[in-house]
């Protein structure tokens, strides 16, 4: 009876703890069925954490205290690398779980993740690394023919999702891609893989799946032994074209006017997404994550 009393006592002072921190309140506004849901700020407000959540968590302006594990899928590649980075920042448990394991990343960071191997066309390999996941982001994708597009970037994601929500994950959030007109065509099997893995996320995930629709993303991506400094073409780039959402409109090519964003952008909103509970569902596209990320004033 004690040892109950004193349990109730401890949950009682993290939710007052909670409490007295200041959280955002998002909002959504549909755009349309293509649109999604167009994200925007609303008062800052005391907000308790959800009961329901799994772990006890909050997020604010600033910081986000947490005690939640993530698991990102694909951690060990460009942008997931960013994302467990930005995670560990934020004091997640951050796990990562893909086909070749650990990161070749040598920094310290990296010693602080929990690295998984396993593969998501093989769903019964993932289901471990799950346990005790508060929340999942995906950043799985590839190119190829496109039979093999679709299976990376649709059948492997949807796998991914549908163990998710039989572990009884609370949210999931899929790094997808933005529209590029005439592209989508040339790269059918990845982008009807990208909506397919969308629909699944939705409908598995009906209050707790966030999509992200970034163009380009650019930063320094490590290529073997070397380092691509693409931030030399994509940060211009987006300095020009994040005013030009206008043309995006054109037919056929506005798409191709999309600006780039950079990855570390796409962390923060991810992780963001991800550790909210607040944060709604839906799209976010690639206006949304650079507004989110702090780089669009």
């Amino acid at each position: 009876m004690s040892r109950l009393i004193q349990a109730r006592s401890s949950l009682s002072k993290l939710h007052t703890l909670a409490m007295s921190r200041s959280c955002r309140f998002l909002s959504a506004e549909s755009t349309g069925i293509n649109g999604g849901s167009r994200i925007e700020e609303a008062e800052t407000v005391n907000v308790p954490p959800p009961p329901s959540e799994k772990g006890v968590f909050y997020f604010d302006s600033i910081h986000c205290v947490a005690l939640v594990k993530l698991l990102v899928f694909g951690g060990n590649g460009f942008v997931g690398s960013h994302i467990c980075k930005e995670a560990l920042e934020h004091g997640l448990s951050v796990a990562s779980m893909s086909r070749s394991g650990r990161s070749s990343i040598n920094e310290a960071w990296a010693d602080r993740v929990s690295w998984h191997q396993g593969d998501l066309f093989s769903p019964e390999t993932i289901k471990d690394a799950l346990d005790g996941v508060s929340s999942v982001i995906s950043c799985v994708g590839g190119f190829g023919s496109n039979s093999h597009m679709y299976k990376v970037n649709g059948t492997a994601n949807m796998n991914a999702i549908r163990a998710a929500a039989e572990k009884g994950v609370k949210r999931f959030v899929y790094i997808s891609a933005a529209d590029f007109g005439v592209v989508n065509y040339l790269l059918q099997g990845y982008y009807e893989g990208k909506r397919a893995a969308e629909t699944e996320l939705l409908t598995k995930f009906p209050y707790g799946g966030v999509i992200l629709r970034p163009g380009f993303i650019y930063g320094t991506r490590r290529v073997g032994s070397m380092k691509l400094p693409l931030g030399v073409i994509g940060s211009p780039l987006e300095m020009v074209l994040q005013h030009a959402k206008p043309l995006t409109q054109v037919p056929l090519v506005g798409p191709l006017l999309t600006p780039p964003v950079n990855v570390t952008a796409v962390a923060k909103v991810a992780v963001r997404a991800a550790t909210d509970p607040v944060f709604p569902p839906g799209i976010v596209d690639v206006h949304g994550i650079l507004r989110y990320g702090g780089q669009k004033k």
